[in-house]
């Protein structure tokens, strides 16, 4: 890959430190796949963070937490979740974030920011109260109906389904609001607007219109869709090596057997081959991936009513974009909320349905495991960065390797001297994230610490190239990700020292992150 950034990262910083800092749009999905975006060879249509994807940089190995309030907790603190929430770890009492484990706004302020929240939450305390100007805080999962909110931290009543109202567009509508009241009143300073989606989550809801849009493109199935999904990936370099054969006795990572009586005939809770199924289960899972598809679309939508937005306020060529999701795609099926009306139209208000491992399988193209696990699929994101004015990279792949504990230090130093002053005065354990900025100039260097995962009993560590992983009661597995990213070679047996080496370290980090989350 050749790289065309003209620049190196002095000038980028001084972008930070001597002007007006960039406004940061910081966008967070939940549940999307590794390849469900168009630019990361999905076939869903995602025109604007596609056309993002073009105008700056997509990174191929990023990682998340594989799961959603870890990956929250981690992005806006810069620190593992097992640091700064103390119930992650065995052995420590359940409380909230230490003291010391500021969120990013609080960073953010001393520079001048004025930092703007709409959407999910999932992180102790509220947004108000952790440094945020204003905030709309949805507090369910349903997509048609309103259960209840926080308005700038007050609660607010609920509203039932049927006035046309929809949670992603909604979270996008205050989101415009915000920066319509930064423009007015405000203009003369930068913002920090984190938009956190619900898209798309379980349960499956999507406007008709939307899916109507996807209702035939998923007959073909689950194992075409995702042959189609491999040769676009390797066309565009995001892939190689060999595509991983579904994981038929992998299933959803929790059981509720309710769930299956409730559904019905249609559902299937393995990958198995797609011929394999009934007609009435290739129909009920085909209806699932397109309601999928439409929440996606629906999401790519609102983002661009929110880009154009920017662009009316003239902020757009200088504004800092980073779209990512904090895991991957999930296997689970189960029935909560208000249920599953087997009468209802599939997507609508009152239906109960989860992707489950079919389809994720594909969603997780080219790599293996679904949401909660710590092999690739779980934890791999997507990252999509664009600033016109502080990255020179069009439409380029990025391979430096980095986490969402990264994002917090990132922000900070595009940020400027005055944020930087007020995170280094901190009193509080060194993170262990490491600044993204000069991978917007040119490719990083090799990561100068271990990338540490832990989830659900789910275990991995990546240190340079090589990944020790386990799920839960299992052994550990060895990866050489330079040639196996897509983790189908086990080298475990060829290399047992390896295996030792780094299994110590990840012990000596989860008994190190242990002391943390005791510091108050």
């Amino acid at each position: 890959m050749k790289f065309l950034r003209l620049f190196c990262a002095v000038p980028l910083l001084l972008v930070a430190t001597e002007a007006k800092p960039p406004n940061i749009l910081l966008i967070l999905a939940d549940d999307l796949g590794y390849s469900d975006l168009g630019c990361y060879g999905g076939e869903i249509d995602t025109p604007h963070l596609d056309e993002l994807a073009e105008g700056g940089l997509r990174f191929t190995q990023f990682y998340n937490t594989a799961r959603c309030w870890p990956t929250r907790a981690a992005l806006m603190t810069g620190y593992y979740p097992q640091q700064v929430r103390r119930d992650s770890l065995p052995g420590i009492k359940r409380g909230n974030r230490p003291a010391w484990a500021r969120l990013l706004p609080e960073f953010l302020k001393p520079a001048g920011y004025r930092c703007y929240h709409s959407g999910k939450w999932h992180i102790d305390g509220l947004p108000l109260e952790n440094g945020f100007d204003r905030s709309y805080y949805v507090n369910n999962h349903g997509f048609f109906r309103l259960k209840n909110f926080y308005l700038d931290d007050k609660k607010q009543p609920g509203f039932q389904p049927g006035n046309g109202w929809y949670v992603t567009t909604a979270m996008a509508d205050h989101a415009i609001s915000q920066l319509k009241e930064h423009a007015d009143k405000h203009n003369k300073q930068p913002f920090f607007q984190f938009l956190a989606f619900t898209a798309p989550h379980f349960p499956l809801h999507a406007i008709q219109e939307d899916i109507d849009r996807f209702r035939e493109r998923y007959k073909a199935g689950w194992n075409q869709i995702q042959d189609e999904r491999w040769q676009r990936q390797k066309k565009i370099g995001i892939a190689k090596g060999k595509l991983p054969e579904p994981e038929q006795n992998v299933g959803p990572p929790y059981h509720f057997a309710d769930a299956y009586r409730i559904l019905g005939p249609g559902e299937v809770n393995r990958p198995i081959p797609w011929k394999q199924l009934t007609d009435v289960q290739k129909d009920f899972q085909a209806t699932k991936m397109a309601i999928h598809a439409a929440m996606i679309y629906r999401m790519d939508l609102e983002i661009g009513r929110v880009l154009s937005q920017i662009r009316k306020m003239k902020a757009f060529e200088d504004t800092l974009v980073l779209f990512l999701s904090d895991n991957g795609a999930s296997a689970e099926i189960m029935v909560r909320g208000d249920g599953h009306d087997t009468k209802a139209p599939p997507g609508s208000a009152y239906t109960y349905l989860c992707l489950g491992p079919g389809w994720s399988t594909t969603c997780n193209t080219p790599f293996r495991r679904h949401k909660t696990w710590v092999h690739e699929g779980g934890c791999a994101t997507p990252l999509v960065v664009h600033w016109p004015n502080g990255i020179n990279a069009r439409g380029e792949l990025c391979k430096t390797v980095g986490h969402v504990i990264d994002v917090v230090p990132t922000l900070i130093e595009v940020a400027g001297e005055k944020a930087l002053k007020k995170w280094k005065r901190r009193t509080a354990p060194e993170s262990p994230g490491q600044s993204l900025v000069q991978a917007f100039a040119q490719e990083g260097k090799t990561r100068g610490t271990p990338i540490w995962f832990s989830h659900d009993g789910h275990r991995a560590i990546r240190d340079g190239d090589w990944k020790l992983v386990a799920a839960k009661s299992q052994t550990w597995e060895l990866y050489n990700l330079a040639d196996d990213r897509n983790e189908v070679k086990n080298l475990a047996g060829k290399h047992p020292q390896k295996v030792r080496q780094m299994e110590t370290l990840w012990l000596e980090l989860q008994d190190n992150f242990g002391k943390v989350a005791r510091t108050k």
